[in-house]
């Protein structure tokens, strides 16, 4: 029997002054941006530029920073207090009576004023929140079983290739990673350099590992967390930047505001993937709450940030939510977030799962892994299993990280469309597991495929890719041999063949199962190529 274990990671406690209100702030302009543009490196890390020019993202006027003096004046007025502040909005998140806070709007560089509290707005809409409660049940860990959570997404193969999310960057957006400096279960990430930084939004400092809350611990644990023999995340080989920008103690929205200065802060470092385990629809009170409706895709603001963030060039995969017929909260209401719901290790839909609705402009949620029952490290480096789409968004999230390693010329959108055309049921999506379990390993496969076939205007062809065994080469009718030249992974040369026009098969069923390189060479040009050996 295994001993049930309820956590409840936050502790609801109204923490709003009477009379206070929360807003945002919007300014005008910004100083400098054209230089600024002009000289990006000003503005961004060189990461963050190249990853932009590799999928073609424009560095706009959005990357640019907030006008400090605006900051500054607005931080002097009586009465107001400011808490966050987002250059893709150009605004600041601040806190105070209604009556401070509509003073703000005399300011000449403040552009409109939106309450958090959207009656206060007379002819605006609004958003919210709530970070998905863990329903966990702790058990001593049993290695077959936790393999199950990424042998069901096929993530275990994209291992097998040499794809464990090395040179990528994930940016991990929770309430808390308590011990993950210290503890055995993250010793191979730390003493790898992989975690890159830290930063609590919520207190404003660098240190994320006393929290109260241990949610962000567990979450990382299912990407980089690694015990030799017994448990191994999705992407341990990726690198890391852990921030808070969840208050384990209340429920407030300047949370989403926090959540879109993090966001900001990652495409500024150069971050590849955002995984978020939190939602938000209910606030501490009824004022600031999101209906139903408000799940549209456009309204709540950290929403309206992720779909930021998603044009910056980001890989947005968030959890759907853990409020079952409720529906899914935001950010997971976004077509540009890769909504993850639960199925347990049998891949039924396990009823916690947060479902689409009709109020969504896409389906929700886009697909599901393993959230029920999910193998975990706590933060007393204990093996146990917990409960919740908190669990299955990161699950996932690693492996679509190690999944766009092995094709770093997509883009986010076309990463998330194999994914989702990859899943059990795209043909038939439901609102309960949206478009299914995905196949990460086939996704890989054809995209080789359609990388491996040809080359030079269709020239050079290489197929079938993955192969079994025979591999046929094509190549340009003037010249009559062509030479193939296999390597593994690290270089290592394997062998040649000597290849002609009315000959142009070679044998490779003498490999190994894996990833190769082949490079073909005529006399007037050569051609290098991936291939996988099913």
């Amino acid at each position: 029997m295994y001993k049930v274990l309820i956590l409840n990671l936050l502790l609801l406690l109204p923490l709003m002054v009477n009379g206070q209100e929360d807003a945002w702030v919007f300014f005008t302009d910004k100083e400098n941006v054209a230089t600024a543009i002009a000289n990006p490196n000003t503005i961004l890390t060189q990461k963050a530029i190249d990853r932009k020019n590799r999928h073609g993202v424009a560095i706009d006027a959005r990357d640019v920073p907030v006008n400090e003096s605006y900051i500054s004046q607005v931080k002097s007025t009586t009465g107001i207090t400011v808490l966050a502040k987002s250059k893709w909005f150009n605004a600041v998140h601040v806190r105070g009576s209604q009556t401070a806070i509509e003073t703000l709007e005399n300011l000449s560089f403040v552009s409109r004023v939106e309450f958090a509290d959207r009656s206060l707005n007379a002819t605006k809409s609004y958003q919210q929140k709530q970070e998905f409660k863990l329903e966990g049940e702790l058990a001593n860990f049993n290695y077959g079983n936790a393999a199950n959570q990424i042998e069901m997404i096929n993530g275990d193969e994209l291992h097998l290739l040499d794809y464990t999310g090395a040179g990528m960057t994930i940016a991990v957006l929770d309430s808390g990673f308590p011990n993950v400096n210290t503890m055995l279960g993250f010793e191979r990430l730390r003493s790898a350099g992989n975690i890159l930084g830290t930063f609590d939004f919520v207190n404003r400092d660098a240190d994320v590992y006393t929290a109260n809350s241990n949610h962000g611990t567990l979450v990382l644990s299912d990407m980089a967390g690694y015990v030799e023999n017994q448990f191994v995340g999705t992407a341990p080989d990726a690198s890391y930047y852990l921030f808070i920008t969840e208050d384990a103690s209340s429920e407030t929205p300047v949370e989403e505001s926090y959540w879109v200065e993090a966001a900001e802060r990652a495409d500024s470092l150069g971050v590849d993937v955002i995984n978020t385990s939190l939602g938000y629809s209910d606030f501490d009170g009824t004022k600031y709450d999101y209906s139903q409706a408000d799940m549209n895709g456009a309204t709540a603001f950290i929403t309206r940030g992720a779909n930021m963030a998603f044009e910056k060039g980001m890989l947005l995969i968030t959890s759907a939510g853990n409020s079952g017929n409720w529906g899914v909260t935001a950010p997971a209401d976004s077509p540009n977030v890769l909504s993850i719901g639960a199925v347990d290790a049998s891949g039924n839909y396990v009823s916690f799962s947060s479902v689409g609705t009709a109020h969504q402009p896409s389906q929700k949620p886009d697909v599901v892994a393993q959230g029920g029952l999910s193998y975990v490290i706590t933060e007393s480096n204990t093996i146990a299993q917990a409960n919740g789409t908190s669990f299955s968004a990161p699950i996932l999230a690693g492996a679509i990280t190690c999944l766009w390693q092995a094709i770093p010329e997509k883009t986010n959108a076309e990463i998330m469309q194999l994914v989702r055309e990859s899943a059990s049921q795209y043909t038939t999506p439901d609102n309960f597991k949206g478009y299914g379990i995905p196949d990460l390993q086939s996704v890989l496969n054809v995209a080789l495929s359609a990388n491996s076939f040809t080359a030079d205007n269709e020239n050079f062809h290489l197929f079938p890719n993955p192969v079994n065994a025979k591999l046929y080469i094509k190549w340009p009718s003037d010249t009559a041999t062509c030479a193939l030249h296999l390597y593994d992974t690290l270089g290592k040369y394997i062998t040649s063949y000597s290849v002609s026009q009315n000959k142009s098969m070679v044998d490779v069923s003498f490999l190994s199962k894996g990833l190769y390189i082949a490079k073909v060479e005529t006399e007037k040009m050569a051609k290098v190529f991936k291939i996988v050996k099913q």
